[in-house]
Formats: C-alpha cells, structure tokens, sequence
C-alpha cells in the first residue's frame, strides 16, 4: 500500500466512537457484577461521548496524518517450522495484539483478528493496512485463544469460528465475565468466562486473568461496561507470558508483577496513544510501556497493538520509533523492550 496522507472519514469516527466510548463510571478495587458493571480498580474519569467533539474537530480542521504501511517491517511466517514442536518457548507477531505463543508444544493464539476490518461490519470500520503474514487456515492447532476484551480490534468472532473449525477439534476459548454466553449463542464452543486473578489449567498449562485498567463494548452486542476486561498470565513450566490486551498504566503492572512475576516475555501495547488526553486511560504510550516492563520485571517485553489499524492520531508507523526514544530515556536496551517485523518468530531454549 502506498505511503501517504490519510483523515479518518468523520462520519465514520462519529458513528463508531458514540457506539463504543463508556460512560464515566466510579472505579472499586475487585469486578463488580451485575446489574452494575464493572470498573477499574483504579478511581479515574474515563472517556465520555462528549469527549468526541474536540477530538472530532481537531481531525476535521487539523493536519492530515501521513500514514506510511511500507515503512513497517514484515516477512512472510515460516509455516513448516510453526508446525514443528519445539521445546522451551516460541513466539510469532502476526500483527496488531494477535499473538502466537507456544511452550513446549502448547499453543496459544491471543486476540485473534483476521478480518479486514477491526468491525462488525464489512463496509465500515477501522481498515487493516498490513496484511496478515499468514493464511489463518495453514496455522498449527491450536490449543487455547485469550480475548482480553470485547472490542473490535481484540475480539472478532468471524475468526473465532475459523479457529473453531480448525482440523483436531476446536480450540479453548478464554473470555472475560460477561462474553461467554453470547458467543456461545454465535456458534463459538468451548467458551469459559474468567474473573480477575481466576486461574484454569489446561493439559500443561496455567492461565491466570488479571487486571488492566480499560473499559468494553460490542456494537452489536451488550451495553458498555457490561463485560470484563484483562491481561493474561500463561505460564507452562519455568517459563510464563504476560499478555496485556489493552491498559492504561496504573498500578495493576506492579500488582501482576509482585503476584506472578518475573515474566520470560511480556507482550505490551504501544500503539494508540494519541492524543494523550483522550487515550490516557485506556491506552498506555510507549514511554509507559517501559515502566510497566520494568513493574511487571519481564525479562524482556515485545511491543504490540500498533502496524495493523489506524485506531488513534500517531501515524501507524510511528510507536517503534518513540519506543526506542523511550528506551534511551529510561536507559534500557533494545534487546530488552523490542518491537519486531510483522510475521516475525522468535524462540528461546527452555530453563
């Protein structure tokens, strides 16, 4: 796709934004439940729709961001090797928050999205500008999928059901409270819903949902806040991921750290950050990304959540590059907090 300058259709922000941003809600310190809501454990106000109109106006009237696809680097997935067991821990980037983890032969895929669109619909909603590296169909089993949150962008059920059909027999699908039983009324078996700090072990595997500081909505689903939100801890063996779906910073990365840490590898927004009065507290930036490595102590961290979809005002490309200012910053190396190509695996020998 061509480098260039792109403005987000206003019509189209308008209808998707006063579909998806929260009410401003009190936070408490555990999930709540029904008929109330859930909230963070952090007190704070949290994006309103009348937020929109500032925000709206300046992408009316302000500059054009220059959005340039082929600056971010990818390369194709080496499909045989995926299909080889491999001991210790292996990581594939197939864009965005989509994340292919395996220990040990254990396989899990976190916020799978294949579509074209970070969208219910076909014909409106945030477009991906990278293509995925990867036919789905040709991915190994696999063994679980971790939705951190039922936004678009981390939870589509088009590619939940693609993975339900995958030769071996469905995948197990872990979602937070509030999201099981209407994905099982859209055909997805296997569902189980999870509460913060809930574990559940499958075959060798330990998953752990824990806090983050965020909010939900499906368009065609509940209303907002009406289901949960998280990270995930998978830990098989001595090693053990941290996966953060979607956060702004606040002191859960310590709390995860302190309970669950040190982490082989944490996986870590920086993308969707801009502008910072808006995202603040849904979305960490990539200066934060840093602190929350070094609170969660991850060995090493990869930075995701950004080269797919436009879903902010930074330039698609642009969160490496302040990732790497903020590593400089903080003194940390780049072989410590990474960003990788699209596509991209790496593997580490097991401890």
């Amino acid at each position: 796709m061509r480098a260039g300058h792109q403005r987000q259709p206003v019509r189209m922000l308008l209808i998707l934004a006063l579909a998806t941003l929260p009410a401003a809600l009190p936070a408490q310190t555990v999930s709540a439940s029904w008929p109330d809501g859930f909230h963070n454990t952090t007190p704070g106000r949290e994006p309103q729709t009348r937020d929109l109109l500032p925000w709206l106006w300046g992408r009316l009237t302000g500059p054009a961001i220059r959005h340039a696809p082929d600056e971010i680097a990818r390369q194709p997935v080496d499909v045989a090797r995926l299909h080889q067991r491999v001991d210790g821990l292996r990581v594939t980037w197939l864009g965005h928050s989509t994340v292919l983890i395996e220990i040990d032969g254990f396989r899990v895929l976190t916020d799978p999205v294949f579509s074209e669109r970070a969208s219910p619909f076909s014909w409106l909603g945030p477009r991906r500008l990278t293509p995925l590296p990867v036919d789905p169909a040709r991915l190994p089993h696999i063994d679980a999928v971790l939705i951190s949150h039922n936004h678009h962008d981390h939870l589509d059920v088009g590619s939940l059901r693609q993975l339900a059909r995958q030769p071996g027999g469905a995948p197990a699908v872990y979602v937070p409270l509030g999201d099981d039983d209407w994905l099982r009324e859209d055909g997805i078996p296997q569902v189980q819903a999870l509460d913060w700090w809930q574990q559940v072990t499958l075959g060798p595997a330990r998953i752990t949902f824990v806090p983050a500081q965020h909010w939900s909505r499906h368009i065609t689903r509940r209303g907002r806040d009406r289901s949960l939100w998280g990270g995930h801890v998978l830990q098989v063996g001595a090693v053990s991921v941290y996966h953060a779906g979607d956060t702004g910073y606040g002191p859960d990365f310590k709390a995860i750290g302190d309970r669950l840490g040190p982490f082989t590898l944490a996986l870590l927004p920086i993308g969707a950050y801009q502008p910072r009065w808006l995202t603040r507290r849904q979305h960490i930036d990539p200066a934060e990304a840093v602190q929350a490595h070094r609170d969660l102590r991850a060995r090493q961290s990869l930075g995701v959540h950004w080269g797919s979809f436009v879903l902010s005002d930074e330039p698609i490309q642009q969160p490496p590059g302040d990732l790497a200012e903020a590593r400089r910053a903080a003194g940390v190396s780049e072989d410590e907090v990474m960003t990788w190509a699209i596509g991209e695996t790496r593997s580490w020998s097991a401890p």
